[in-house]
């Protein structure tokens, strides 16, 4: 997949080096509509700080350098991250969150993906 000029400039202003590292995220996530969401992504290396982004014609960057959301995020998006592990959390899921989620790193060879399924109310 191309990444967008964008998505690789923001990518690139993350700290931390991710050389030998693997991403692992869950396969799939499901929860209700309103509810908050956590996708985890775990690295083999301390130094996470990579971003969130959901593909598409042109991926949709949502998180980067751990807590960073860019511009026309909805703050319902946030990250975090602790040791070796980042974390997306969505809190009020709404029906047009659901998509493939991919953790991803300035390397774009590192990347791991969760599908969230929303379930009606």
């Amino acid at each position: 997949m191309a990444w967008s000029p964008l998505l690789l400039t923001l990518l690139a202003h993350c700290t931390g080096s991710w050389a030998q590292s693997v991403l692992t995220q869950p396969s799939s996530v499901s929860a209700a509509l309103g509810q908050r969401v956590t996708i985890s992504c775990t690295g083999s290396s301390s130094n996470i700080g990579g971003g969130y982004y959901i593909p598409g014609m042109a991926p949709k960057l949502i998180i980067y350098c751990d807590n960073k959301r860019p511009s026309g995020v909805p703050d319902r998006f946030s990250g975090s991250k602790s040791g070796s592990s980042g974390t997306l959390t969505i809190t009020g899921l709404q029906a047009e969150d659901e998509a493939d989620y991919y953790c991803s790193a300035w390397d774009n060879s590192l990347r791991a993906h969760t599908v969230l399924q929303g379930v009606g109310k």
